[in-house]
């Protein structure tokens, strides 16, 4: 007689929660990082792209506060009682969201970029006639500050999304009853809607910032000397094509299954609270 699902997932055996991805996940982390002990040629490709993930986490920290940063305002923005405000901020996602994100990047980096120089150079104009100011050009703006500027453009507009769906799914009920208390439209904000918005949009946000992990390689098409960039150069003039991209892609791995795990935990944390 077949036993039940129930009765399998009793004694261990199919049960459905197990996660055998993770064991899988697991061996092949533990093949690459057995290359990297006995293998000269991993070991080197490992030191020469540590300098890359100083890079990569950086670049992936200040795009990612900046980001909620500028998503919490298009998103308050969106909920506005102004129509203008609420039609720009709809404007606003959409379009960012409609283009793809390294369309996005060289737009930033090669057009936008000399327009924001103009602009400035046009504003701080008085200040250059006393002496407070010299006249900024487009080669004083790094490289890797135009990748990090174009990554918070882009996933404003996701983060924006999400803390608009975080405010909606308050009930509105407890928004009536801050109101009948007699706290304003910012006091109910504050004090009420984000911080029960906040439970609801922290899973979602964790796995945006594991997505941003990976995009963050595409900085690399600028130059900017990530993981993906040392990679390409080191693979370039080694021809070890095979185990530089085998660690690159492992160290990518590593950060974003660690963050991937850790929101897993946490979602089940809040569960655990409601």
């Amino acid at each position: 007689m077949t036993p039940s699902p129930a009765g399998r997932a009793a004694r261990g055996f199919g049960a459905p929660d197990f996660p055998w991805w993770l064991v899988a996940l697991a061996a092949l982390a533990l093949g690459v990082a057995l290359a990297i002990a006995f293998d000269p040629a991993y070991r080197q490709i490992l030191s020469i792209l540590s300098a890359g993930v100083v890079t990569t986490v950086l670049v992936t920290a200040m795009a990612f506060a900046g980001a909620l940063a500028l998503g919490l305002l298009v998103a308050l923005a969106g909920r506005s009682r102004s129509r203008i405000a609420r039609n720009a901020a709809r404007f606003y996602v959409e379009v960012i969201r409609g283009v793809p994100v390294l369309v996005l990047l060289f737009w930033i980096a090669f057009a936008a970029m000399p327009l924001l120089v103009s602009a400035w150079n046009g504003i701080a104009a008085p200040l250059r006639v006393i002496g407070l100011a010299g006249e900024l050009q487009v080669r004083d703006v790094s490289l890797l500050a135009r990748a990090v500027i174009a990554l918070v453009v882009a996933y404003s507009a996701f983060v924006a999304e999400i803390v608009r769906a975080g405010i909606e799914a308050v009930p509105q009920g407890q928004v009536e009853a801050a109101e009948a208390l007699g706290l304003s439209r910012w006091q109910r904000m504050r004090h009420v809607v984000l911080p029960q918005a906040i439970r609801t949009v922290l899973p979602p946000l964790g796995n945006d910032l594991v997505a941003m992990v990976k995009d963050s390689s595409l900085v690399s098409v600028l130059g900017v000397a990530d993981i993906t960039q040392m990679g390409k150069v080191f693979a370039a003039g080694s021809f070890r094509f095979m185990e530089t991209y085998s660690v690159v892609a492992y160290l990518y791995l590593l950060m974003t299954v660690t963050l991937s795990l850790g929101v897993r935990a946490l979602e089940r944390r809040l569960r655990a609270r409601r």
